[in-house]
C-alpha cells in the first residue's frame, strides 16, 4: 500500500470539498464521499493480503477458523461503523452518528458472545 498516494488523495479531496462548499455546498458531501470511495478502493488490495495471512495462521494452529472469522468481522464492523459515523458527523447529524456507533457496538457484542463462550469452555477444560 502506498500511503503517500492515500494521503495525496485525502488532501486533494479535502481541498476540493472546501472549494466546492464555497461554490455549491450541496455538492461538497458528494465530493467527500467520492474521495472516501477512492481511498477505500486503494485499501481493498491490502485486505486480501490480510486474509491470506489469517488463513495461514488458521492452517498452522488448531484454533477454530470461525473464531478468526468472527474477529475479522468485528474489526470490519468497527471500521465501517466509524466510517459511517464520521460521514454523518461531517454532514452535521451528530445524533445519527451516535446511533450508528451504538448500533455497531451492539452488533460487535453479538458477534463477540461466541468468542467469549469458547474462551470460557477452554478455561473450564483446563480447570481440574
Amino acid at each position: 500500500m502506498d500511503l503517500l498516494k492515500i494521503i495525496g488523495v485525502a488532501i486533494i479531496t479535502s481541498i476540493a470539498v472546501v472549494v466546492v462548499k464555497q461554490v455549491k455546498s450541496e455538492f461538497a458531501i458528494i465530493v467527500g464521499l467520492a474521495g472516501s470511495v477512492v481511498i477505500l478502493t486503494m485499501i481493498i488490495g491490502e485486505l486480501s493480503q490480510v486474509m491470506t495471512q489469517v488463513n495461514a495462521i488458521v492452517s498452522k494452529t488448531s484454533i477454530n477458523a470461525n473464531l478468526f472469522k468472527s474477529i475479522l468481522k468485528i474489526v470490519g464492523i468497527g471500521y465501517l461503523t466509524e466510517f459511517a459515523a464520521n460521514i454523518c458527523s461531517e454532514i452535521g447529524n451528530q445524533s445519527i452518528a451516535s446511533k450508528v456507533i451504538f448500533a455497531g457496538k451492539v452488533v460487535i457484542l453479538c458477534l463477540a458472545l461466541p468468542i467469549v463462550s469458547s474462551l470460557i469452555d477452554i478455561v473450564v477444560g483446563i480447570l481440574p
